[in-house]
C-alpha cells in the first residue's frame, strides 16, 4: 500500500512538474530533490512568506541563504605618526571603490541599458561627497581615529538619517548608501567580497536579508532564477535591476533569510509577492496553470509584435516608446515600437563635469535616428530641472523647483545651451524621420520665444550650408493646465500635442506622487484629468493635428482603452510594455473604448473610473492580467 502510494505521489509530482511549461521551471534536480524528500519521508509542510512583489514571474529551485557577516570595527587610537598615512588609505579606498563601481556600470551598460547603469551613478555622487569626506578625514585627525572607524561612523550616522525619513524614494537611498559603505569597507579592511555570485554552479533561488544593487546588477539570469529579502521596496535600485533582468523578485518580507535555511525547495511567486516554502502537489499544480497561461500569452504577444495596433472596427493607434540615449534604440526594436514618442535628451547632460557639445549631441541624436528609420524619433529639448539636476550647471536651490526655473524656462533663459541643442537636433532632422517637442509650453508667448530661436539657428545652417529638414514638425507638450486652456492658440502654431500626463496630474491635483502624504490624491482617473486630455484632443483634431500621451498612463495597459476612447491618436511608453498595449488594442472596439470615456466623462468618482477601466480591461484580455495561481 505504501509503495502505491509513493507511485501515484510520483505520478503527480512528475505531470505537476511538466506543467510548469518554462525550461527554467523544469529542471531535473528540482524533481531530484522532491523524490528524493518524499521516499524518505522527511519533506517539511508548505509555508508562505509573504512580501512586495517588485519584479514579475515564476520560479521554483532550491533556495541559497545569504547571511552576510558584519564587518567588525573596532576603534584604535593612531599614533601621531599614522594619522596622515591613515588618511591616505581612506582615500585610496574611495579611488579604488570607484573603480570597481565605474567597472559594475560598463557591464551593466552592455548587458542592460545606460538607463540601468545610471543607477550607480549616485554611487559615483556618494562617493564625491565632500561634506562625508571630509567629516571622516577630520575624525581620523582630530579624534586619531582607525579610517574604517571612522568612515564607519560616520556613513551609519547618515544612513540613519535616511532610514528615519517619510519618503519611500529617499529611505530607499540609504540601501543605496549601505552598499557603498560595505564596499568602502571591504576595500579599507582588505576583504574579498563574502558572496561571488559569479560562480554559482547550479539555479537557485537567492534569499537574504538584503540584496545590493551592485551585486543584483552581476547576477546571471542562468543561475539566479529569482530572490527574495527581508527589506526593500518598489522604488529600489535593486528592485528597478531587477526587473529590468526580468527575474521574479519579491522585497520587504520581514525575516525570511532568518527562517529559511540553503537547500530548502522554495517556490517564489513575482506576480503576488509570496515566497513558497515546500509547495504541495496542488501549489505546483496551480502554479503550473498560471506559468502555462503566461507562456501562452508570451507567444500571443511575440505574433503581434509587428502587426499594427488597430482595433477590431479599424482605428489605428500609433504606438511609439520613451527613451533615454541610444543605448535604448535595441529594446524599441524588440519590442515592436513604431519609433520613439519621447527622447528625454536631459540625460545627456546630468551626472557629468560638462555641457555635452553640439557635435556630441547630434550624434547621438542622428543615431537613433538613423537606427529607426523611417519611424519617427521624436526629441524632447532639456526638460532639466524639477527633479533633474545637472551638477555643472549649478543651479540655484528654489523653494519649489518643480514650479520654478526648469524646462522651457530654463531653455529661454540660457540660450547658448539652448542653442547648441537646438542646431544638433536641426542637423539630425536631415535623417527625414525627426521631430522636436518643447515641454512645459505654459502659453502662446513661450512657444513664440522658442519658434524664433529655431528660426535664427535655421538661418545659421543655411549661412553654413549645413543641411536640416526645412519642414521639421515641432510640436508642444501639454503638461501645464493653462496650456490646455489655450490649447485652440497653440494648436494653430504647433503640428502636434504630446500630452506630459506625470506632470499634468501633479499641477492639476496639487499632488506630489513622490511624497507618500499626499500621493493618495495623485489620481490618474481624476475627473479633472480625463476632461483635461479630452479638451487637449479636441482642440488637436479641431485644427488637423494629431495628439499623444507620453506620460506613465500610456503604459498602463488597464487605462489604454479609456485613453483610445478619449480619441488619443498616438501612445508613448516604456519598450518593455509596448507588446501588451499592441496586444489590448487589437483586442477592443472603438465603439466600446468611447463607450467607457463617455461613462468616466460624466462620473464623479475617480475609483469608479477606475474599477470600471480594470473591469473592461480584465474582460478584453484576462490573461494579461492574471496574476493569481
Amino acid at each position: 500500500m505504501r509503495l502505491l502510494s509513493i507511485q501515484a505521489r510520483f505520478f503527480v509530482v512528475t505531470i505537476n512538474s511538466l506543467a510548469f511549461g518554462a525550461e527554467m521551471l523544469c529542471k531535473p534536480e528540482a524533481l531530484g530533490y522532491f523524490l528524493k524528500n518524499v521516499m524518505s519521508g522527511q519533506l517539511k509542510g508548505e509555508k508562505v512568506y509573504h512580501g512586495i512583489a517588485v519584479s514579475a514571474g515564476v520560479c521554483r529551485g532550491k533556495a541559497i541563504v545569504l547571511r552576510q557577516a558584519r564587518h567588525a570595527i573596532a576603534k584604535r587610537e593612531l599614533a601621531p605618526a599614522e594619522v596622515e598615512v591613515e588618511v591616505k588609505r581612506f582615500e585610496q579606498s574611495l579611488v579604488r571603490t570607484r573603480q570597481q563601481i565605474t567597472d559594475i556600470q560598463r557591464r551593466v551598460s552592455q548587458t542592460m541599458s545606460s538607463s540601468e547603469a545610471d543607477i550607480f551613478d549616485a554611487h559615483l555622487l556618494m562617493l564625491e561627497d565632500r561634506v562625508l569626506i571630509e567629516e571622516v578625514i577630520k575624525q581620523i585627525r582630530d579624534q586619531r581615529a582607525n579610517a574604517d572607524y571612522a568612515f564607519h561612523a560616520a556613513s551609519e550616522h547618515y544612513i540613519s538619517v535616511l532610514e528615519a525619513v517619510q519618503d519611500e524614494y529617499l529611505r530607499e537611498r540609504a540601501a543605496d548608501l549601505r552598499d557603498l559603505t560595505g564596499r568602502v569597507l571591504d576595500n579599507l579592511l582588505e576583504v574579498k567580497d563574502q558572496f561571488d555570485l559569479r560562480h554559482l554552479q547550479e539555479p537557485c533561488i537567492l534569499v537574504g536579508h538584503d540584496l545590493s544593487p551592485s551585486m543584483t546588477a552581476q547576477l546571471d539570469k542562468k543561475y539566479v532564477l529569482g530572490f527574495a529579502t527581508d527589506i526593500g521596496g518598489k522604488t529600489s535600485h535593486t528592485a528597478i535591476l531587477s526587473r529590468s533582468l526580468d527575474i521574479p523578485a519579491v522585497v520587504g518580507a520581514q525575516n525570511i533569510s532568518e527562517e529559511l535555511e540553503t537547500g530548502d525547495y522554495a517556490l517564489l511567486d513575482g506576480y503576488n509577492g509570496t515566497l513558497i516554502v515546500n509547495p504541495t502537489d496542488q501549489t505546483l499544480f496551480e502554479y503550473g496553470q498560471l506559468v502555462k497561461i503566461k507562456a501562452s500569452l508570451g507567444e500571443k504577444l511575440k505574433e503581434v509584435k509587428h502587426q499594427p495596433a488597430v482595433t477590431l472596427d479599424g482605428k489605428m493607434v500609433h504606438l511609439s516608446a520613451n527613451i533615454e540615449d541610444q543605448h535604448d534604440v535595441e529594446s524599441v526594436l524588440a519590442h515592436g515600437a513604431e519609433g520613439v514618442g519621447l527622447f528625454r535628451t536631459e540625460f545627456l547632460f546630468i551626472n557629468r563635469e560638462n555641457l555635452p557639445t553640439e557635435e556630441e549631441q547630434y550624434t547621438v541624436y542622428r543615431e537613433v535616428a538613423a537606427a529607426l528609420k523611417p519611424n519617427s524619433v521624436i526629441i524632447r529639448t532639456l526638460d532639466i530641472g524639477g527633479d533633474k539636476f545637472a551638477s555643472h550647471l549649478q543651479l540655484a536651490q528654489e523653494m519649489n523647483p518643480f514650479l520654478g526655473w526648469r524646462a522651457i524656462r530654463f531653455c529661454l533663459a540660457q540660450p547658448e545651451i539652448f542653442r547648441h541643442q537646438l542646431r544638433a537636433i536641426l542637423r539630425a532632422s536631415a535623417e527625414g524621420n525627426v521631430r522636436m517637442m518643447y515641454p512645459m509650453i505654459s502659453g502662446v508667448e513661450e512657444l513664440a520665444q522658442a519658434n524664433a530661436f529655431v528660426e535664427k539657428c535655421k538661418d545659421e545652417l543655411r549661412a553654413e550650408k549645413i543641411s536640416f529638414a526645412e519642414n521639421l514638425e515641432i510640436g508642444a507638450m501639454m503638461e501645464i493646465p493653462s496650456a490646455v486652456l489655450v490649447a485652440d492658440s497653440l494648436a494653430k502654431r504647433v503640428k502636434f500635442f504630446s500630452i506630459g500626463s506625470n506632470d499634468l496630474i501633479q499641477y492639476t491635483l496639487a499632488a506630489d506622487r513622490t511624497n507618500e502624504k499626499v500621493s493618495h490624491l495623485y489620481e490618474p482617473t481624476h475627473p479633472a484629468i480625463l476632461r483635461l486630455i479630452k479638451m487637449t484632443v479636441d482642440a488637436a483634431h479641431a485644427h488637423g493635428i494629431w495628439a499623444g500621451v507620453c506620460g506613465e498612463i500610456a503604459g498602463d495597459p488597464m487605462l489604454t482603452a479609456l485613453l483610445v476612447g478619449l480619441g488619443v491618436d498616438e501612445l508613448s511608453a516604456a519598450p518593455a510594455v509596448i507588446d501588451q498595449i499592441k496586444y489590448l488594442i487589437r483586442r477592443i472596439k472603438l465603439s466600446e473604448a468611447q463607450q467607457l470615456a463617455a461613462f468616466a466623462l460624466n462620473c464623479e468618482s475617480p475609483s469608479e473610473i477606475l474599477a470600471r477601466c480594470v473591469e473592461f480591461a480584465r474582460a478584453t484580455a484576462p490573461s494579461l492580467f492574471e496574476t493569481r495561481a
